[in-house]
């Protein structure tokens, strides 16, 4: 497939990284990987980027770990001058290649976005991001419309403690939280 041709949208569109800006004269680029580990983005088949023309699939010649980041080179691009037009553009794979996980496992991806509750019926607010910390995940709840007050709350995410339950079908969160804290 050519560099130009337009093909359709991924199914379920998932930003894994970003193409952050030109490495070397041959047309490789620098990579920021939301993996883990970072040299994960490698293991997806296909790459989209999405661009003011539409979605455009990338295939990478090879890529690889360069001192604490990653850089790669794109099918297509052979110097920085041609490069430069994606650099900034985020990488996107279709959600539906990543592996399966067991019940009760969800990406980080699942969880952001979904809205909270306590188990008393107060509405927190939704999931804006989840932050790694030496103990554990931690959930950043923010207000939305609807909830009970503007405040951000961190919430660890530890299951059958703080978080009760999780119903991906309807986007919510159950958790033993006090609305104060």
């Amino acid at each position: 497939m050519s560099v130009n041709a337009q093909v359709n949208a991924p199914e379920q569109p998932l930003v894994v990284g970003q193409i952050t800006s030109v490495y070397g004269v041959k047309g490789w680029v620098k990579l920021y990987s939301h993996t883990d580990p970072i040299e994960g983005i490698f293991k997806y088949s296909r790459w989209w980027l999405k661009t003011s023309k539409g979605w455009r699939p990338i295939e990478l010649n090879q890529g690889r770990l360069q001192g604490r980041g990653l850089v790669t080179a794109v099918k297509g691009y052979s110097d920085r001058d041609q490069v430069k037009e994606i650099c900034g553009s985020d990488v996107y794979i279709d959600a539906q290649e990543l592996p399966k996980l067991d019940e009760g496992d969800y990406y980080w991806s699942q969880i952001e976005g979904l809205k909270v509750t306590t188990k008393e019926g107060i509405f927190l607010g939704e999931v804006k991001q989840l932050m790694e910390t030496g103990a554990n995940d931690v959930l950043v709840v923010r207000a939305c419309e609807g909830s009970h007050d503007r405040e951000e709350r961190l919430i660890p995410y530890v299951p059958d403690m703080y978080v009760l339950n999780i119903n991906l079908e309807q986007q919510s969160m159950l958790v033993d939280w006090d609305p104060e804290f």
